[in-house]
């Protein structure tokens, strides 16, 4: 347990090295074109998840394909969208907007798959709303498209939930991550010819980077929920936020405010307290494999 706990951590601290890249590389590389690399070059560590029983034949045929397609899309333009809030956005910031994940999951569940939703968790609902208007403050700060594509992050990562409800049971996460990055790689390669750039030399380390790190990170939290319950292991992304606040003060010079950060604390304490209760109400955050939603 306590294994898969820090190797949880250390999955998410890689998944912040990678959305780091994406802000250092910014406006150098048309977006399409950045998708398909990192997409690409995570889809290599993120082979090592098969496990050694599983053979390439049942991995690459899903038992619910119509469904994985969904799942795909959504991941997909969630990726898309992740570019576009990380290369425009302070890192903290855009991980504040994404946060509202869960909330998104909670109004979803409501809607979709009329789950039973109590006063608290509409309380946890609108807290986080709340917290991103801290964050965002409209009206007061220039709203940039940035700040529309982190939640737009948020909502596909959220009907990326719902789509695993249904396929964690049935489905093995290699096959689940891998056809998420292998979507990524074919539909920003597609889009990208058009406004192709050929990567100058110093852009290829970042590149290079970007794209491992992010595939080792999905190693790692596959490795973490085989050694700990999902339930116990999703609340660690959180550290994120941590991680986002640090290195952007670090690398970016990006400090945010006292108004902000109560804002990100608001956001984050939201979801915490909606994932508890949907454990304490549901069955599904025992058995749905995590899956970096974007």
């Amino acid at each position: 347990m306590q294994a898969g706990i820090l190797l949880a951590f250390a999955s998410y601290l890689a998944f912040s090295c990678g959305d780091a890249t994406l802000k250092a590389i910014g406006d150098r590389l048309p977006i399409f074109e950045v998708g398909f690399f990192i997409s690409l070059f995570a889809l290599l560590p993120a082979l090592f998840t098969k496990r050694p029983e599983d053979t390439w034949s049942n991995v690459l045929v899903p038992k619910r394909p119509g469904l994985l397609l969904i799942g795909m899309a959504s991941g997909t333009i969630g990726g898309i969208l992740g570019v576009i809030a990380f290369t425009s956005l302070p890192l903290a910031e855009a991980y504040a907007l994404i946060f509202l994940l869960p909330i998104f999951v909670t109004v979803f569940s409501w809607l979709v798959l009329k789950e039973e939703i109590g006063w608290r968790r509409w309380l946890a609902v609108f807290g986080g709303l709340a917290g991103v208007l801290l964050v965002v403050r409209p009206g007061f700060r220039e709203v940039l498209p940035g700040h529309f594509a982190a939640i737009g992050v948020a909502i596909c990562g959220a009907i990326t939930v719902i789509v695993l409800r249904v396929l964690g049971p049935s489905e093995r996460r290699v096959t689940l991550i891998g056809a998420v990055l292998v979507a990524a790689v074919v539909v920003n390669g597609a889009l990208m010819i058009p406004q192709f750039k050929t990567p100058s030399h110093e852009l290829w380390p970042l590149i290079l980077f970007g794209g491992l790190v992010v595939g080792v990170a999905h190693f790692l939290i596959v490795m973490a929920t085989r050694l700990a319950p999902a339930a116990r292991v999703a609340p660690t992304q959180y550290s994120q936020i941590v991680w986002a606040t640090i290195i952007g003060a670090t690398f970016f010079g990006e400090f945010p405010d006292t108004i902000a950060m109560i804002g990100m604390v608001l956001v984050g304490v939201s979801g915490l307290f909606t994932f508890v209760r949907e454990k304490e109400k549901t069955t599904w955050p025992e058995k749905t494999p995590l899956l970096r939603n974007r």
